[in-house]
């Protein structure tokens, strides 16, 4: 049997990453653009292993897309001087709880997502699947060089979904709303 090749571009987030902005059922354009699906993933800083595996998988992708980013130029921008997707949410979103302590990256494609549940079950029920539920996702780096825009970005595969969170958009589910026996107060 022959052995699987790993792609270095490739990362699976640790299991308390957090999902916000999830747009994972319908792709959607964004100011007339190509529809996509994304999500961005809260990742804490205290998953060292998570963001380890995105700046090797960032610095691959770099390698590897290094004749994209240097387009007509004479030479290739270095890594620290493009776009990279991870980034700080302390210091770009200090005024939003969920992204305390923690780095972020969004994550995109033209083509839906796997979605399972923690036993590798596929996930059918949209509302099982919001902002703020925690689980892994498959993303892959790569480079771009667009209208003068030069840098690695993240495309999403599949995502498993671990456990339940808070919703970050302020809904809640109607299960959780109706969920209270106690209808004494409705008669009075």
């Amino acid at each position: 049997m022959a052995k699987k090749l790993k792609n270095p571009t490739k990362v699976i987030t640790g299991p308390d990453t957090r999902w916000s902005y999830a747009n994972v059922w319908e792709a959607k354009a964004i100011n007339g653009g190509t529809p996509k699906f994304s999500l961005s993933l809260i990742i804490p800083k205290s998953d060292t292993a998570t963001v380890e595996a995105i700046e090797n998988a960032t610095e691959a992708a770099y390698d590897i897309g290094s004749a994209k980013l240097k387009g007509n130029s004479r030479s290739i921008p270095p890594l620290s001087a493009i776009k990279t997707p991870l980034r700080d949410g302390d210091i770009e979103k200090p005024d939003d709880e969920a992204y305390a302590n923690s780095y972020f990256l969004n994550a995109n494609s033209t083509t839906a997502p796997g979605i399972v549940d923690a036993d590798r079950q596929p996930i059918l029920d949209r509302s099982e699947v919001y902002s703020g539920c925690y689980g892994r996702a498959s993303i892959t780096f790569y480079a771009f060089n667009s209208n003068g825009n030069k840098g690695i970005a993240c495309g999403l595969n599949n995502l498993q979904k671990i456990r339940d969170g808070e919703p970050l958009d302020g809904h809640t589910r109607a299960e959780d709303d109706f969920a209270d026996d106690d209808d004494d107060d409705f008669l009075d």
